[in-house]
């Protein structure tokens, strides 16, 4: 049985493409591994956060991890600071990382770029994800490609640590979704779908209601050819659409191509904004049942004590590797 890490920022609620090219493969990936599904919240506050808003955001991410399918009998679903040893393992991977490795990441540079000041986390944050996926021993860390850079950086840290001082960790192998693990935006399919988009029309969230779901589709861009085929090339608002179709209904691209030849973009739109709407409904049930229960936080004290458990034994393990503390007699 594998390991399998995956770490989700409580910085807003989640978009249709992170369920689509994330979370909706995690429900079966956790039937034949051991997986590990952690709220990042110490990465979050890389950027100012408002407190009450933060921890708003820890219980709504919570809940639709368990809304979408995590089994928290299976999987082990926790908030990472509420595990201690991420944060002193974080602090030992900034040690052996190099500065110009973390100033060459793709995110810092863009995050800092026309900054007068930008946080010291922004540039160190990579040696705590690092930390976050030695800790568990992962084989597998399943990510979009917009995060390959890190993971790359982790396996670095991981055999640079393994030559140094002694072989702790396990080096990870990324995994990207073939399907599904680029949901472009609405409003520019050119870019990704994100929850930080300044445009609302951009991004569909995992808890818009029927009626704005439906608007965002309509208003979606798509080019005035008036042709449904999919050619991700010449017609990528299209090929978009026809991607978020397939994937919310398990319908394939040809057999959409087919169905739409004769019909017009509107009528497509509909059918599209149709299917999300019944994918995302019983997971907007199931989470307004969560969110504000006892049910959440017995699952949260729960993964926070088995967490502890397995990371605690990688920490000390990597701690008398870098001469730490005492040799008890």
């Amino acid at each position: 049985m594998k390991t399998v890490f995956s770490g989700i920022q409580p910085s807003g609620t989640l978009t249709l493409g992170n369920y689509l090219g994330a979370m909706k493969h995690f429900v079966a990936m956790q039937e034949e591994n051991n997986c590990y599904f952690c709220i990042v919240d110490q990465h979050a506050i890389t950027v100012p956060q408002d407190k009450i808003k933060l921890r708003q955001n820890i219980r709504s991410l919570a809940a639709l991890y368990l809304a979408t399918g995590i089994d928290p009998d299976q999987s082990t679903l926790f908030i990472q600071s509420e595990v201690p040893a991420h944060a002193q393992l974080g602090w030992m991977m900034q040690c052996i990382s190099y500065i110009g490795e973390l100033e060459r990441m793709t995110q810092f540079k863009d995050k800092a770029e026309g900054k007068e000041a930008v946080s010291s986390a922004l540039l160190t944050y990579p040696p705590l994800m690092a930390a976050d996926i030695l800790l568990y021993n992962t084989d597998i860390v399943p990510v979009g490609e917009d995060q390959k850079q890190h993971l790359e950086l982790t396996r670095n840290l991981a055999e640079r640590f393994n030559h140094k001082y002694n072989d702790i960790f396990t080096v990870p192998e990324v995994q990207i979704p073939k399907v599904g693990a680029r949901i472009m935006s609405l409003q520019n399919p050119l870019k990704k779908m994100s929850k930080s988009d300044e445009n609302q029309k951009a991004y569909i969230s995992m808890l818009d209601d029927e009626k704005t779901i439906m608007k965002k589709m309509k208003s979606a861009v798509t080019d005035s050819e008036n042709e449904i085929r999919f050619d991700r090339e010449k017609k990528p608002g299209v090929s978009n659409l026809m991607s978020i179709l397939s994937l919310c209904s398990g319908e394939s691209l040809n057999s959409i191509e087919a169905r739409f030849a004769d019909k017009g973009y509107g009528y497509f739109k509909t059918a599209v904004g149709e299917a999300v709407v019944e994918l995302l409904r019983p997971v907007q049930n199931r989470y307004d049942e969560l969110r504000n229960s006892d049910e959440l936080d017995r699952h949260l004290d729960l993964g926070a004590e088995k967490a502890n458990k397995a990371s605690f034994k990688t920490l000390k393990k990597a701690e008398r590797a870098f001469g730490l503390g005492r040799n008890k007699r």
